[in-house]
């Protein structure tokens, strides 16, 4: 028993070291790829070609498959926790390999975030034991759950259509909502495919279960449109800031979709319930204060002919004797020339 939990938590922690340095790999991807073309964050897709990209995907989907399979060795409420350790790792990447600089409220919010999300965690109830996709299906269709899935398909198409593109550029909540809704439906969709893998090793063949289809491509669509959003705002806002937002988001809204699909909470206890509260507003503090500390990225130069230094401003007093030069930032004017009237003569 403890050396399966030992290989789940050693899998949880090379898990977790995958998917944080896979951030920075990414955006250094984003950022080469958005010198030649159109960035990510405008609709560009010239990073699919950008080597250091895919390399960033792959170290990625190998986080993601450690992070699967050390929930077969070990609980969830030991795995999920240590998901946290990610935004440390990008966190310190981003700070040496980026130069984005994360200030000490920023390693405050870091540790709410942290905090928060661990104590959400470690109150959740246990999961109860599916034996088979039709299981999974009959909770996944029942009228609370289609309610929850039709309430995200809605809100993500409006994030989509109409916050992103007005938004999308200034608002960091725009691009990670719509990854963290989409990824509570993602995570269900997961849960069911790694169930019915699990039961056809056994000797249990799901394959011919039309649910399993239908899980897998929605699966496959969730994760896509996860990936996509996900890039843009990399490509866009500061990798200390995302990576520990879209983690607080993310296991926010899964914890609640699986509320919601698996009835967990209909045994908890009051404490156990006002904890988790407690976890929720530990990590809603966390992400303020990363917010509001965050260092505004340098604006993305469109036009060639942008002044690169401060633009220069000409006043001629009333007589029409007096020119100043005064900066765009308030300073004072640097000289005073006093021109005489026969000068232009």
């Amino acid at each position: 028993m403890y050396s399966s939990t030992l290989k789940g938590f050693v899998l949880a922690v090379v898990s977790s070291a995958f998917i944080g340095a896979s951030f920075i790999i990414k955006k250094k991807g984003l950022r080469r790829a958005g010198v030649n073309g159109p960035r990510a964050s405008v609709g560009g897709y010239g990073y699919l070609l950008e080597p250091l990209w895919w390399i960033g995907m792959i170290t990625m989907i190998v986080g993601e498959i450690a992070n699967f399979v050390a929930y077969i060795f070990a609980p969830a409420v030991m795995v999920t926790p240590l998901g946290a350790l990610s935004i440390i790792v990008s966190a310190v990447l981003a700070h040496f390999l980026l130069k984005e600089k994360l200030q000490k409220m920023g390693m405050l919010g870091c540790l709410l975030c942290i905090v928060g999300s661990t104590v959400i965690v470690l109150h959740a109830p246990e999961e109860q034991s599916i034996n088979s996709v039709e299981e999974i299906w009959a909770l996944a269709t029942q009228p609370a759950f289609l309610l929850y899935t039709a309430s995200a398909v809605a809100i993500a198409l409006v994030l989509i259509l109409h916050s992103a593109p007005r938004y999308g550029q200034t608002n960091i909540m725009i691009y990670i909502g719509i990854c963290s809704i989409i990824g509570s439906l993602t995570v269900m969709s997961i849960k069911a495919i790694g169930i019915a893998i699990k039961l056809t090793l056994e000797g249990t063949n799901q394959l011919e279960y039309f649910q399993t289809w239908i899980f897998g491509t929605v699966a496959v669509t969730c994760i896509v449109t996860q990936l996509n959003y996900l890039n843009m705002a990399l490509d866009t806002f500061n990798t200390a800031v995302v990576s520990p937002i879209y983690y607080a988001l993310f296991t926010s809204f899964t914890i609640l979709a699986s509320a919601i699909m698996f009835k967990d909470y209909s045994g908890q206890s009051a404490s156990s319930i006002a904890s988790e509260l407690c976890g929720f507003i530990t990590v809603l503090s966390g992400t303020v204060i990363l917010h509001s500390t965050r260092e505004p990225d340098p604006p993305i130069i469109t036009d060639l002919y942008t002044p690169l230094s401060p633009r220069v401003s000409w006043y001629i007093g009333g007589n029409g004797e007096l020119w100043k030069q005064k900066d765009d930032d308030g300073s004072p004017p640097s000289f005073i020339t006093i021109l005489r009237p026969d000068y232009f003569k």
